[in-house]
């Protein structure tokens, strides 16, 4: 949610779109399960809300905060951590290496 949120504001079900487009079609999300988590994320100030009118309707855009980008980086930085040693323990070669090491 946050680094699509680092991108601009958004609202619901528009986050819903963009995540199971760039994941295609991986990752589809229902609303119940996504406004918890904009809540939690609000609620520990690394999303701010406000409403706007769009084409006569009223919506409730998230956008990402300070803390919010802080955050994102420092989770950025542990699943890069995560993936590297990951894909090493996945890999034949990461293995052998480490015997012969």
């Amino acid at each position: 949610m946050l680094a699509l949120l680092r991108e601009r504001p958004m609202y619901g079900y528009e986050i819903i779109r963009e995540l199971a487009d760039r994941s295609e079609g991986f990752f589809e999300m229902e609303e119940g399960h996504l406004y918890p988590i904009l809540h939690r994320l609000e609620g520990r100030g690394l999303a701010a809300t406000e409403w706007r009118q769009v084409d006569g309707r009223r919506r409730r855009y998230y956008a990402l905060t300070r803390d919010g980008l802080a955050a994102l980086k420092a989770s950025a930085s542990e699943w890069e951590t995560f993936i590297r040693w990951f894909t090493q323990i996945l890999s034949p070669e990461g293995g052998a290496a480490r015997a012969e090491g």
